[in-house]
């Protein structure tokens, strides 16, 4: 099995995503099929040993640190540990609420500013460190919430921190409901989501209804990098189980 970053050997789905360097990776779940638990594995491989100087600012909107960090302690990750060595900066947002997108243009912009706190302690990161930093927002849908529904404003926070990605070489990874949207600007919203992602993963219920021993199925759209000829697209398909401290990836059709 193929090795990721030098440490554990890699799953389906790091196989099927790739390098996160300077690329935005969407995360699209459901009601039936939440996608906290790619959240919780991309947190863990961004901060494992190898490499040591990769750093992760992630933007709660939807939990407590301790959350996270009971969750992660059984992957074997202590999310205390990295916070204290500086490899994890967390943002607590639960109680963060943004004026509405009138006073927000009149009042310099409360996710300006939180963009400008990103920036600014990203570029007091060592050298080495700027451009192995992963933005981790959780969730977006809930981000839309504290924005008071403006889908504008988070769009235009979304486009600033994508900004980094290519002056800096960040990541940039965001967890959205696809299904909770009714209005019409909806749609809208979700495509400019995807039209900036690089890397787009759905999870979704099985086709063919529950299952005992599958949990649901994932799909990966990897649009690749520019190599001279145009972008590689790479779709990848495979189910999933997900267990107290594990989560099992495979192709359909490969479990008896």
């Amino acid at each position: 099995m193929m090795e990721h970053g030098g440490g554990a050997p890699s799953t389906l789905l790091d196989q099927a995503i790739g390098t996160l360097a300077g690329r935005l990776l969407l995360l699209q779940d459901s009601v039936e099929t939440s996608a906290a638990f790619l959240l919780h594995h991309l947190l863990k491989r961004s901060l494992s040993p190898h490499p040591s100087n990769a750093a992760v600012v992630f933007l709660s909107f939807a939990h407590p640190f301790s959350h996270y960090d009971r969750i992660l302690r059984k992957l074997g990750c202590n999310l205390a540990a990295q916070r204290d060595n500086n490899r994890l900066f967390f943002f607590d947002m639960l109680m963060w609420e943004c004026p509405d997108e009138e006073e927000e243009k009149t009042s310099g912009g409360a996710l300006v500013s939180l963009f400008g706190k990103i920036q600014k302690l990203i570029s007091a990161l060592p050298h080495e460190t700027k451009n192995s930093v992963i933005i981790m927002i959780d969730d977006v849908s809930l981000m839309e919430v504290a924005a008071r529904g403006s889908t504008n404003l988070v769009l235009d926070f979304l486009h600033y921190c994508h900004t980094l990605t290519s002056e800096l070489g960040c990541s940039l990874v965001a967890l959205t409901h696809e299904d909770i949207y009714s209005s019409t600007e909806a749609p809208a919203f979700i495509l400019q989501m995807e039209y900036l992602a690089g890397i787009l993963v759905k999870a979704e219920p099985l086709s063919t209804g529950l299952a005992k021993d599958v949990h649901g199925q994932l799909t990966v759209l990897n649009r690749g990098r520019y190599d001279g000829h145009g972008s590689k697209y790479k779709i990848s398909n495979f189910h999933y189980k997900v267990k107290e401290n594990s989560v099992e990836y495979f192709y359909p059709g490969s479990r008896t």
